[in-house]
């Protein structure tokens, strides 16, 4: 199965909340939850809201993903498939943050579009 790559370049499918959504495993959507309310100091993730098939497919997306990602709103606004289509990708203020904290991000987005 091909990759699947969110807005941003985040691999989707090696995603804690697609895996626990796909095999329905509560006790990874319970640690996944644990682990981003603490990193994001977000205490209203719960294992309850660990729900998502990935960021571009269809089916459950967890809440940051399908109402708050800047990410996401931005590519859709302009009519892209994801920010590996934007000609202000290298300067970008609002995916950049994606790059440094997981740089495998943007060579996603870049290898995404000539699929």
């Amino acid at each position: 199965m091909k990759q699947l790559i969110a807005c941003c370049g985040l691999d989707c499918e090696s995603c804690d909340a697609r895996i626990a959504t796909v095999e329905n495993d509560n006790e990874l959507r319970e640690k996944t939850a644990q682990k981003w309310s603490a990193m994001n100091n977000a205490p209203e993730i719960t294992a309850a809201t660990i729900n998502c098939m990935g960021c571009r497919t269809d089916g459950a997306k967890f809440a940051y993903c399908s109402d708050y990602c800047e990410i996401r709103k931005c590519v859709y606004e302009k009519g892209f498939n994801t920010c590996g289509y934007c000609k202000e990708l290298d300067n970008c203020p609002i995916v950049g943050p994606i790059f440094q904290n997981t740089p495998c991000a943007k060579e996603n987005l870049l290898s995404s579009t000539t699929i």
